[in-house]
C-alpha cells in the first residue's frame, strides 16, 4: 500500500509503487463507520483521523508517463491540503495500485484497495472503467475516470470530467471549417483505435460533418498498431484534406510523421489522449508543431490562468526536473474537483460513500479556476460541453500552446437530444 508522502521521496517511490501495493492487505478495521466525534458520518475509507482516496493507475504500461504525472500532481495536492489543516478536519491520505493498462491486475487492484477507500479521482484507461463500472456503481464509490467515453455516462459514482470524445471531434469538425478552411464537399479522414474510445470519437465526427456537408472516411486500428503508412495511403487515396486521430501519442506522430514526409501536409486534430509532450523529443517534432493540433477539455498548461500558473509553479517546486505536461494539470484538477466535493460532503455531516456521491451530484456550477466551470448534477449529460484548442510547442511550458479558450461547438445540444 502506498501512502501520500512527501514529494521528494515520492519521486524515488514511484518505480516502487507496484511492488508496495502488492506487499499490503487490506485493514477493513480502520475502513471506518457510524458518526464522528464532530458529528459527521463516516463509512469506509474514513476514520475520526483520516480520508483514504484510492488511485487505479497505469505506471508500467502504455500510459505509463500520464500515470506518473497524474500521481505526482494529486500527492502534491494532498499535501498541500494536509499542510493547510485537511479536510474536515482529517488528513488526506492515497492509495496507489499500478494496474499497468491490464483489466484482469486492475480488477484485483480494486478488490484489494476498495474496502479501506471512500472514492478515486483517478482510474485510468476505457478498458479498466468499462470493467470496474458496475462495482464502482454498486459500491458507490466516488471515481473520476481519465477516459472520457459517453458510454461512461449515466452511472451516479462515475463522474467524466468535461467533455466527451464526440463532443471534442465536433468541436474538431468545427476548428477544421472555421479556421483550417475546410467547406462544403470537403473530405476528411478519421483514424482511430477499435472499441470505446474510436467509436465514440468517430459518432461525433460523423455528426458534424454531415452538419457542414462534409464527408468522413473512417479508418479503424488496434491499438497495437505503430506504423500507419497503409492508413495516410488509404486516405489519402480518398483526397482528403484533414486529417482527425483519434488514438495514442505514438499512433499520431506516425500518422502526422509519415504524412509529412510524403508531402502529405493537410491539418490534423486529435484529442488530448492522441498527444505526449515526449513527442517533440522524437523525430516528428517538426511536423507535429506544423501540423497537429488537440482538443482538449482543460487549458494548455502554458495557460495565463493564474490557478494554472500557480500549480505549475508549484509542481516545478515538488518535483524539480520532470516535465509539467497535460496529465499533471489533469490529475491536479480532478483532485482538486474531488476535494471540492469531500467539503461539500463535511458540510452535510455525512463522508458516507452514499453522502459523497449524493454531495457532489448536488453541484452545478463548479469552477475551480483549471477550466471550464463544471455542472456535476445530471449523471447523464458531460459536466462541461466547452472545448480548448491547444497546439504543440517545443518552447511552450508542457510542449503546448493556447489556440482558442474553450468554446461549444455549434450542434451540441441537438446532438445529444438527439442521442438520448
Amino acid at each position: 500500500m502506498n501512502r501520500i508522502r512527501r514529494p521528494a521521496a515520492a519521486l524515488a517511490a514511484l518505480a516502487a509503487l507496484s511492488l508496495l501495493g502488492t506487499a499490503c492487505s487490506t485493514k477493513a478495521s480502520d475502513s471506518g463507520g457510524g458518526t464522528g466525534a464532530d458529528g459527521v458520518k463516516t463509512g469506509p475509507g474514513v476514520t475520526e483521523e483520516t480520508i483514504t482516496l484510492g488511485a487505479l493507475t497505469d505506471l508500467s504500461g502504455p500510459y505509463a508517463t500520464l500515470g506518473k504525472s497524474i500521481v505526482q500532481a494529486q500527492q502534491m495536492w494532498a499535501e498541500q491540503i494536509n499542510d493547510d489543516g485537511g479536510i474536515c478536519g482529517r488528513t488526506i491520505e492515497i492509495e496507489v495500485e499500478d494496474h499497468g493498462y491490464d483489466v484482469q491486475k486492475a480488477v484485483a487492484a480494486y478488490s484489494k484497495i476498495s474496502p479501506d477507500v471512500i472514492a478515486m479521482p483517478q482510474v485510468i484507461g476505457s478498458p479498466v472503467v468499462d470493467a470496474l463500472i458496475d462495482d464502482l456503481e454498486r459500491d458507490a464509490v466516488l471515481s473520476f475516470p481519465q477516459a472520457w467515453s459517453a458510454s461512461l455516462l449515466g452511472h451516479d459514482a462515475v463522474q467524466v470530467l468535461g467533455t466527451t470524445y464526440d463532443l471534442d471531434m465536433m468541436r474538431a469538425v468545427d476548428f477544421l471549417v472555421r479556421e483550417q478552411g475546410l467547406k462544403e464537399g470537403d473530405t476528411i479522414g478519421h483514424v482511430y483505435f477499435e472499441g470505446e474510445y474510436g467509436a465514440n470519437a468517430v459518432q461525433g465526427s460523423t455528426y458534424a460533418a454531415e452538419q457542414a456537408g462534409i464527408d468522413i472516411v473512417e479508418q479503424k486500428i488496434k491499438a497495437t498498431d505503430t506504423d500507419l503508412t497503409a492508413q495516410v495511403t488509404a486516405v489519402r487515396g480518398e483526397d482528403v484534406d484533414a486529417m482527425l486521430i483519434s488514438a495514442g501519442p505514438a499512433q499520431t506522430a506516425s500518422l502526422v510523421g509519415v504524412a509529412a514526409a510524403s508531402g502529405f501536409e493537410v491539418p490534423v486534430v486529435t484529442s488530448a489522449p492522441g498527444f505526449a509532450p515526449q513527442l517533440l523529443d522524437t523525430p516528428a517534432a517538426p511536423a507535429l508543431e506544423a501540423m497537429l493540433h488537440i482538443v482538449t477539455a482543460i487549458p494548455s498548461v502554458s495557460s495565463e490562468l493564474p490557478e494554472v500558473r500557480q500549480m505549475v509553479a508549484d509542481y516545478q517546486e515538488a518535483y524539480p526536473g520532470d516535465l509539467v505536461d497535460s496529465g499533471v494539470l489533469s490529475g491536479f484538477n480532478a483532485a482538486v474537483l474531488m476535494g471540492e466535493s469531500l467539503k461539500a460532503a463535511c458540510d452535510a455531516k455525512d463522508l458516507t460513500r452514499e453522502g459523497l456521491v449524493e454531495a457532489h451530484r448536488s453541484r452545478d456550477q463548479v469552477d475551480v479556476g483549471l477550466g471550464s466551470p463544471q455542472d456535476f448534477s445530471d449523471p447523464g449529460s458531460p459536466s462541461s460541453k466547452q472545448s480548448y484548442i491547444i497546439r504543440p510547442a517545443q518552447d511552450s511550458v508542457g510542449g503546448t500552446a493556447p489556440v482558442e479558450d474553450a468554446t461549444q461547438p455549434p450542434g451540441v445540444e441537438e446532438y445529444l437530444t438527439s442521442a438520448e
